[in-house]
């Protein structure tokens, strides 16, 4: 009979234990989006080498291609993290890490366009490194240390955003899109083997009692505020992601095909919007625990929303240089903050499930994000898509002020 004296099944480890498993996991995360972002810069251009000729159907494959993972991703989500709330977490982010390993290797193996996306359906099913690791920091870092560790863990995501692209594209320069995909799979493999023999999680399977009272992933909605998160992480990644597979090709148009090194300078870009992501993302996860998540929440939102607009109206590499830091100094506030509000929506033992969900709405913004963006882009141009996103962002912000005014009130 399974006996659970603590109405916590996942309390936090006190002293050294949690501190040692968390800055394990920012490397293993780290590591985890180098991999994974590794093919960010050139993944339309893989689409060309692939036998994709026709200019406008580049970006409507790159966008596909994009959307596939994502949507594939939001129905299996629930279910990985339901899975944890049973099993333990740090199983869900080996599976994620080592079955990411996997199928970024074997993308580089490919001989056509539809292998590529049958790999891209099936890593949307086994992969999810970031709700899988945020899972697992939430249960092993104590309440009052939440903001600051997942603060942290963005910081490790956006680090990864940085590097990974940059190098990638560098790689791609030299070695051809094909040895940079396994070069990505070897990262993430290295990123598991950390998780695997450094972390620690001290897991006790939920009771019957726990498990019977809140097993079921509608009884979270019961929580007052925690749908109205769903909807806020669904919008904000649907408006982020819309133009996510056209960039690479808006940025080739203000380039000089004779100069060379498009991947390069395309990962440069990614580069710079990721540390500035990151440097916010540290002070803003310091900051939530003191001052408040919802108005950090609205200001960063409201400032994303210019700065994608802006993008739109570019008219050289240096524009896109000044519009990538400030995109990323003002994105870098939005997930950190939104992750630690679940945490405290939410109870411990639930953390599986309600980060999976997150996830899941999550997943669906990126699928139709980038699907309808390469539609507009294929239709309307690269510029478009850009004030429409900055539009749709503003849309997401205007809930998030309502509520500020009420809460004041």
């Amino acid at each position: 009979m399974s006996v659970n004296p603590s109405p916590d099944p996942a309390e936090p480890e006190t002293g050294q234990p949690w501190q040692r498993t968390l800055y394990i996991m920012f490397a293993a995360q780290f590591l985890s989006m180098i991999g994974f972002a590794f093919v960010l810069p050139f993944l339309p251009f893989y689409v060309r080498e692939l036998g994709i000729t026709d200019e406008r159907m580049v970006p409507f494959w790159a966008g596909v291609l994009a959307a596939s993972s994502g949507l594939v991703m939001a129905f299996f989500s629930p279910l990985w993290g339901w899975l944890s709330d049973r099993y333990g977490r740090k199983i869900m982010v080996e599976r994620a890490m080592f079955g990411g390993a996997v199928l970024t290797f074997a993308m580089g193996l490919v001989s056509n366009i539809w292998q590529l996306l049958f790999l891209r359906i099936l890593s949307g099913a086994t992969t999810g490194t970031i709700s899988a690791s945020i899972a697992l920091v939430s249960t092993v870092v104590p309440k009052q240390k939440l903001g600051y560790a997942l603060g942290l863990m963005q910081v490790a995501v956006f680090l990864g955003m940085t590097l990974g692209p940059w190098i990638g594209g560098i790689l791609a320069d030299i070695l051809g899109y094909r040895l940079t995909f396994m070069a990505g799979g070897a990262i993430l493999l290295l990123g598991g083997m950390l998780v695997l023999f450094g972390t620690r999680e001290r897991f006790v399977r939920p009771s019957k009692e726990i498990l019977a009272k809140g097993d079921r992933l509608v009884s979270l909605l019961a929580y007052g505020g925690f749908p109205a998160m769903l909807a806020l992480f669904f919008f904000f990644h649907f408006t982020v992601h819309f133009v996510a597979p056209i960039l690479p090709l808006f940025i080739e148009t203000m380039y000089d095909p004779a100069r060379g090194g498009i991947a390069s300078t395309t990962g440069l870009l990614f580069a710079i919007s990721g540390a500035a992501a990151a440097l916010s993302a540290g002070g803003i996860g310091y900051l939530s625990d003191r001052i408040g998540y919802r108005r950090i929440l609205m200001f960063h939102l409201l400032l994303t929303a210019a700065s994608i607009l802006l993008h739109g109206a570019a008219q050289g590499i240096l524009h896109l240089v000044l519009l990538r830091a400030l995109y990323g100094l003002a994105a870098g506030g939005i997930l950190p903050t939104m992750n630690a509000l679940v945490g405290r929506l939410i109870p411990p033992e639930s953390y599986g499930k309600a980060y999976g969900l997150t996830s899941s709405m999550t997943s669906l913004g990126m699928a139709a994000g980038p699907f309808f963006g390469g539609i507009m882009a294929s239709s309307w141009g690269y510029r478009w898509p850009f004030a429409f996103v900055g539009i749709m962002m503003l849309v997401v912000a205007l809930p998030v002020m309502i509520n500020l005014r009420s809460r004041s009130r």
